[in-house]
């Protein structure tokens, strides 16, 4: 049980990091690599504030707005500089780093004995379970801190997942999401397509470093390499919610994206606890999204040689 709901808490909390990812990949159709550091700088930030004594919501939401500024440059090196967009995100992401690493003062900061986003939840299940620390959930005894962490990340998730939902689907989210399809319809209707890019950018990496910022907190700690293949991984759980229940609409391909990271978070927990050897870890995640990237092309074409199969036998 506690595996998963460790999995769950991890797949909700990196879920902001694939909405963020679906907003620069999907929808603006940008190549952003900022986003391996930018997750660090939300991690990295909120790290410093927490241990200087700032309420955990306030440096939280500090981390955004870092995070946001760091997507908002990335964009103005494409746009302003003309500089193409993946050199434009290797060049933020390579900054990052050396930010990241002035932020903290060294290369990892612990979080012992801190506060968090989900510490109100941790303290009302206490008050609940009369002073226990460990609560029943369907016969498994779990600690009230994992079960809080759970909620508050669910609780989160779901809540920014409407609003993006609400915002995408206003006539300046639907502008946004037609910069991505036809940027010449959008310069047409007056509006400045380079202007809608940096938007998007740092609203991207904006929900990138809040991934960052409530997971260092989870986890305790918060590290200057935690960052490295998170790319990789947030475009697999893209992929996996697509496959998993389609894009026919905005709403579908949000719940698509949370749903994908929680089930990739879900196998990469089980194949740890059956022996995978966690140095293996980032190569196996590069081969499944290779075989998700390539999968559904090879059924196509599997299914188009058989189509062609009965189509002859049934002439003959």
């Amino acid at each position: 049980m506690n595996l998963v709901i460790g999995a769950f808490t991890i797949g909700l909390i990196l879920s902001l990091l694939s909405l963020g990812m679906l907003i620069s990949f999907k929808m603006i159709k940008f190549t952003d690599i900022t986003v391996d550091g930018s997750i660090t700088l939300g991690a990295s930030l909120t790290a410093v504030l927490i241990a200087t004594g700032w309420n955990p919501w306030l440096a939280t939401l500090m981390a955004f707005f870092a995070g946001s500024l760091a997507g908002a440059i990335t964009g103005v090196l494409h746009t302003k500089f003309k500089i193409q967009e993946i050199l434009a995100g290797i060049l933020m992401m390579t900054a990052l780093y050396s930010i990241n690493l002035r932020i903290m003062g060294r290369s990892n900061i612990p979080l012992l004995d801190t506060g968090s986003v989900s510490s109100q939840a941790e303290q009302l299940l206490t008050t609940v379970s009369g002073g226990a620390d460990k609560m029943n959930v369907f016969g498994w005894d779990v600690p009230v801190a994992d079960l809080g962490a759970l909620i508050s990340s669910l609780v989160l998730s779901v809540l920014l997942a409407i609003v993006l939902n609400y915002f995408l689907k206003t006539h300046f989210g639907t502008v946004l999401r037609a910069t991505g399809n036809n940027p010449q319809m959008v310069r047409a209707q007056g509006v400045n397509n380079n202007t809608m890019v940096v938007f998007s950018l740092a609203l991207s990496n904006g929900l990138v470093a809040l991934s960052g910022a409530i997971l260092a907190q989870y986890q305790g700690f918060a590290d200057v390499q935690m960052g490295i293949g998170m790319m990789v991984w947030g475009l697999a759980s893209i992929i996996i919610g697509e496959a998993l229940v389609g894009k026919s609409s905005i709403g579908m391909t949000i719940t698509g994206a949370i749903l994908g990271t929680i089930l990739f978070r879900l196998l990469i927990a089980i194949a740890l606890r059956w022996g995978l050897n966690p140095n293996d870890l980032k190569l196996v995640t590069a081969v499944f999204v290779f075989l998700a990237l390539v999968a559904p092309s090879m059924f196509k074409n599997l299914g188009k040689r058989l189509q062609k199969v009965r189509s002859h036998a049934n002439n003959q």
